[in-house]
C-alpha cells in the first residue's frame, strides 16, 4: 500500500507510537497516508480506537517480521 510518510515508532513504548503518530499527522495533508511501524503490541488497540474516535481512517494493519504496520489516511 502506498503511503505519503512513514513513521518508524520501533522500540518504543506506550503511549510514544501513537503520540509520534498524532505529531506526524499533523505534518501530513487531508487525505493522505501515514504508515506507522512499531513493535509495541498495545498499538493495535491504541491506534484503532484512536482513529475511530477522530477523522482519520485506519485503512489496514498488519505484522510482518515482528513488525506492526498501520496505514492511516488522514480525514
Amino acid at each position: 500500500m502506498d503511503s505519503n510518510k512513514v513513521l518508524d515508532a520501533k522500540g518504543l513504548a506506550c503511549p510514544m507510537p501513537i503520540v509520534k503518530t498524532k505529531k506526524a499527522m499533523g505534518e501530513i495533508e487531508t487525505g493522505q497516508v501515514l504508515e506507522v511501524h512499531t513493535t509495541d503490541k498495545g498499538a493495535i488497540n491504541d491506534l484503532t480506537a484512536w482513529t475511530k474516535s477522530g477523522v482519520q481512517e485506519l485503512l489496514k494493519h498488519e505484522e510482518v517480521n515482528g513488525v506492526l504496520k498501520f496505514w492511516i489516511k488522514k480525514g
